[in-house]
C-alpha cells in the first residue's frame, strides 16, 4: 500500500453502538505535505498506510487521533455504503411518519402478501 496522493477517494464508517447502522463519509485527498494529506472535507490524515482493523485491512490514521481511519475508495464500500444509506432512509421515514388506519392496514395487506409471518395469528 503506497501513500496517498491528490485526487486519491477515501472514505470513514462511523457507528454508534452495535445497533446503529453504519455511516459513510466520502472524501478526496486535495492537499499533501510532508507527512500528512488533507482531504475536501478539512480532515487531515497521516500519510502513511497502517494496519487497521475497523473496515478494510489497511487505512489511513486521522492525525492526532490514531484510532479513526480512513480507506481507499472501492467499488464493494460504494455498494455497502448505498445499501446502508437505504435502510436509514427507510427508518428515518417510518420514524417520521404517522400512519393512517388505511395506510396500516395496507401496509399489513402487502407486509402479509410477501411474508409466511402474520402478526395476527401472533397475537391469539
Amino acid at each position: 500500500m503506497d501513500a496517498l496522493q491528490i485526487g486519491d477517494k477515501v472514505y470513514n464508517t462511523k457507528q454508534d453502538g452495535f445497533d446503529d447502522f453504519i455511516r459513510y463519509s466520502f472524501s478526496e485527498v486535495v492537499e499533501v505535505t510532508k507527512t500528512l494529506v488533507i482531504l475536501k472535507n478539512g480532515v487531515r490524515l497521516v500519510n502513511q498506510p497502517r494496519i487497521s482493523y475497523i473496515t478494510e485491512s489497511i487505512g489511513y490514521s486521522v492525525s492526532r487521533q490514531k484510532g479513526v481511519h480512513w480507506h481507499l475508495v472501492t467499488l464493494k464500500a460504494i455498494r455497502n455504503a448505498q445499501v446502508e444509506n437505504k435502510k436509514i432512509a427507510i427508518h428515518d421515514w417510518f420514524e417520521s411518519k404517522k400512519f393512517t388506519l388505511k395506510e396500516k392496514q395496507l401496509i399489513y395487506e402487502q407486509f402479509k402478501e410477501h411474508s409466511t409471518f402474520d402478526p395476527v395469528e401472533i397475537e391469539h
